[in-house]
């Protein structure tokens, strides 16, 4: 029997289409938004897990955490990331 393999991103348009699947993501969407945006700026500089932990004298566990949405990042935390990866943090409200 032949697996068919599932990309995510047709499985996530698929699981959206359901609204009480949707409204829990649209909830995370904040946590998701730092998740991505930490793991691009550290993939964009070439830095491993392990080279940020030094860099912001932490562990690596801390930012695989971070990085797998098991964390709870504080504002300095953040800045700390941001300045590491030679970033700026912004953090904005927008209109729904």
């Amino acid at each position: 029997m032949k697996r068919h393999h599932l990309d995510f991103t047709t499985w996530k348009k698929e699981a959206l289409k359901n609204p009480h699947f949707k409204a829990e993501y649209d909830k995370q969407q904040p946590e998701f938004a730092v998740i991505e945006a930490v793991i691009k700026a550290r993939m964009k500089k070439s830095v491993t897990q392990e080279e940020l932990a030094i860099k912001i004298g932490t562990k690596q566990s801390v930012i695989s955490r971070l990085e797998t949405g098991r964390g709870n990042p504080s504002v300095a935390f953040l800045k700390k990331l941001a300045e590491a990866l030679n970033t700026r943090l912004e953090i904005r409200f927008t209109a729904l």
